[in-house]
């Protein structure tokens, strides 16, 4: 892997009219260029107040903030200047910058650049993009412990013990009159401890997804039951069509929602009917809402006097998913109901009701003790991992010989490594950052 290390520019903040703007500068020509455009003499470590110039004329009035390498986010000499939030000031200060001999910085490259000088590891600049795409607290609160070496520290012991025990059977293999074998059932002790070390990490990898992508929740029942009302009144916006005639609704609508800190992803769909009492286009929207329920981790029935007007076929459908029922239109038939939760969608009566039904169901779906948050590309990796040191114990079950557990404890050791980036292509380092935006 050949790091390159031009000086490179971007700017940093959304390019939208706003109080301040954001560019950074990367690179050991930052200084040089950074003091051709400043009207001041750069004093490094400090808060520096002045104006960007282009020959003799102001461009801006402006923040200067150097710091000196490695202690900068890309570990090289790194400034930042704070423009006015004009879009027109700011890529104006930009072209001077990259007229000076900067180029422009491509997707993740300040990241890559501080995964390139060690100054984070890959798991850590992974993390980072997903404190940018967070869209739930708790998706960025998992994200920021991340930031922070959580993973990257419970990996680094995990292999710990893996590095010794391998060091020792290569020496024990090399040197069979220097260096005593290793116990075999120490080694499988430590493999087997591993082994439960790596199943705490991937024990919730469903969940992290859920926290990250998001809870399906859909919205099922016959039509003109209340679904687009329900759906209305669950994003508090009108979203869905409402109307009294049968089959509005003719596809599916999702919609995503912060529900104490976690998103949930609402889906209203096309009423439910005998397909043969509806037009072609009604029947595929149909379709579309029974796959709805495939696709979704909740289930909302909605029915408006009795739970029988609820298909068994459709119940059946949804075993294995988390179910509400859901009586609806109660301003209007008051009739209660025991084993659902009541709502008018009109008045707004109960729709904190099942909103807290909804949240206890979250919490019985992503467990709360278990901060580990890892993305696919981790989860492969961990479980390479664990299928290498799985291969360790079945060896040692017939065989005696240390040689013989080498390779797949080397295995182990170089899927643990790939994760926090110290074996690593330049096609999964290209792969991870360009989902990065310019600027970060």
């Amino acid at each position: 892997m050949e790091n390159n290390f031009d000086t490179i520019c971007a700017i940093i903040t959304p390019l939208s009219l706003g109080a301040v703007g954001i560019i950074r500068i990367s690179g050991n020509k930052s200084y040089k260029i950074a003091q051709e455009i400043f009207d001041r003499k750069i004093k490094p470590k400090m808060i520096n107040y002045g104006h960007i110039v282009d020959s003799d004329t102001i461009l801006d009035e402006v923040i200067l903030l150097p710091f000196v390498a490695p202690s900068s986010y890309t570990g090289e000499d790194v400034i930042e200047i704070q423009t006015h939030g004009s879009p027109v000031i700011i890529n104006s200060i930009l072209e001077l910058i990259l007229s000076k001999g900067a180029r422009l910085a491509q997707r993740g490259e300040f990241t890559k650049r501080a995964f390139l000088n060690h100054r984070i590891d890959l798991s850590q600049a992974e993390a980072v993009l997903d404190v940018i795409q967070s869209k739930s607290t708790k998706s960025a609160q998992n994200a920021l412990s991340n930031l922070g070496g959580y993973l990257k520290n419970k990996i680094e012991e995990i292999k710990k013990d893996l590095i010794e025990i391998y060091s020792k059977v290569i020496a024990s293999v090399d040197f069979p009159e220097d260096v005593a074998e290793v116990d075999k059932n120490y080694i499988v002790s430590i493999c087997s401890d591993k082994i439960l070390q790596i199943d705490e990490i991937l024990s919730n990898s469903k969940s992290h997804d859920f926290i990250r992508d998001g809870l399906n929740a859909c919205l099922i029942g016959r039509p003109n039951v209340g679904k687009s009302s329900l759906f209305n009144a669950l994003l508090n916006y009108t979203r869905a069509i409402v109307t009294p005639i049968e089959g509005t609704t003719r596809d599916t609508i999702k919609e995503t929602i912060n529900l104490n800190g976690y998103l949930i992803n609402f889906i209203d769909t096309a009423g439910i009917r005998d397909k043969n009492e509806a037009d072609l286009v009604e029947q595929i929207g149909i379709d579309n809402s029974l796959e709805a329920i495939n696709q979704s981790q909740i289930v909302l029935f909605l029915f408006e006097n009795s739970k029988d007007e609820i298909d068994k076929e459709l119940i059946k459908r949804a075993q294995g998913k988390q179910i509400l029922y859901v009586k609806t239109k109660c301003d209007i038939n008051s009739n209660s109901m025991d084993d659902c939760i009541e709502i008018s969608s009109k008045t707004g009566f109960g729709i904190n009701i099942l909103k807290d039904n909804i949240a206890q169901i979250i919490k019985n779906l992503i467990p709360q003790d278990n901060n580990y948050t890892t993305n696919k590309r981790q989860q492969t990796c961990l479980l390479r991992a664990k299928n290498g040191l799985e291969n360790v114990i079945k060896t040692s079950e017939f065989s005696d010989e240390a040689d013989l557990y080498a390779m797949d404890l080397k295995n182990s050791i170089l899927a643990l490594d790939e994760i926090v980036g110290e074996v690593l292509t330049d096609s999964i380092l290209d792969n991870i950052f360009d989902n990065f935006c310019i600027g970060k």
